[in-house]
């Protein structure tokens, strides 16, 4: 074997192919499809003005969803929340995935963001990572079965 060398750089573009290749070969050789994600969200206009979001991942093999969706972000904006807008944009996403046969959603919030809205929602805590933030907070991540 020649002389293997370590080097601190960032992979070429050549490179990231062949580990997104190779991580494609080995998620087939253990019988798993390869993964395609589809972005769903809703977006909230007052008039014309963006003042939220609710959007994530559905993961799919061919027309077949995956059983969980990765909710990427939920945002109202400061002069709008506590107005419900935050749980509009929420239960119609949720419904949205239901509706293709996803059965639960996940995603992950800040401990000064919004662990108390999601529990509401009827969230569940499944991990919390301490002191994530310089703060001394946490990022939590959070659960809800939708079927």
């Amino acid at each position: 074997m020649t002389d293997i060398l370590y080097i601190e750089r960032e992979m070429s573009p050549e490179e990231y192919k062949r580990v997104t290749s190779a991580f494609n070969e080995h998620t087939v050789e253990h019988g798993n499809p390869i993964e395609i994600s589809e972005r769903i969200g809703f977006v909230a206009l007052d008039g014309e003005k963006f003042i939220g979001t609710s959007t994530g991942l559905a993961y799919k093999d061919g027309k077949k969803y995956y059983n969980w969706f990765y909710l990427s972000d939920l945002l109202v904006e400061k002069d709008y929340r506590g107005k419900a807008i935050g749980k509009i944009l929420l239960d119609k996403l949720e419904n949205k995935i239901k509706s293709l046969g996803i059965k639960y959603i996940w995603t992950w919030t800040a401990g000064y963001e919004a662990p108390g809205f999601y529990k509401k929602q009827g969230y569940q805590e499944f991990f919390e990572m301490k002191d994530w933030f310089p703060s001394g907070h946490s990022r939590i991540g959070m659960w809800k079965e939708i079927v």
